[in-house]
């Protein structure tokens, strides 16, 4: 059995190492709503704060849509909830250039719980060429669309 202790600043330091797309110059965003002091840029750009919060309860849709194609080989998504319980799923897509249909990266649900889970934190290695869109639908709250969704931080690499 090969082992090894990895500490969290290690961590840290490889997880710095990825060349993160600059979204702000290769990408437009398109969003269903957004809390005042809390936009989208808080979650897309590499220097941002304070993550992106809806506007309103329910089901939301963050779309980025590039200039040119793109290959995507590291997607990293974190989510942050400290207020409330809830139970949240979110869906990853992409479209391919010259595709017609969405193709499913991901889809994936969390248990938020103020007193024990409050972030849930995914890097996702993926092989995406000729990506023309990304698009993040959040429901944030099954089956009760009581919570807003919110994002903390999406990078690619």
């Amino acid at each position: 059995m090969r082992k090894e202790l990895v500490s969290a600043s290690r961590n840290a330091d490889a997880a710095s190492r990825h060349d993160w797309l600059e979204l702000e110059r290769v990408a437009r965003v398109e969003l269903s709503s957004e809390a005042e002091g809390y936009p989208v840029e808080g979650a897309l750009l590499n220097d941002g704060q304070g993550g992106w919060r809806a506007n309103e309860p329910g089901i939301q849709t963050i779309r980025l849509l590039f200039d040119h194609p793109h290959t995507i080989q590291v997607i990293r998504l974190v989510f942050r909830e400290e207020e409330c319980e809830r139970t949240q799923e979110f869906v990853l897509r992409w479209l391919p250039i010259g595709a017609a249909s969405w193709r499913d990266i991901v889809r994936q649900q969390w248990n938020f719980s103020p007193s024990g889970s409050t972030a849930e934190s995914e890097d996702y290695r993926v092989d995406l060429r000729g990506v023309t869109t990304l698009k993040l639908v959040i429901d944030p709250d099954l089956g009760r669309r009581e919570a807003a969704a919110t994002l903390f931080e999406l990078r690619l690499a």
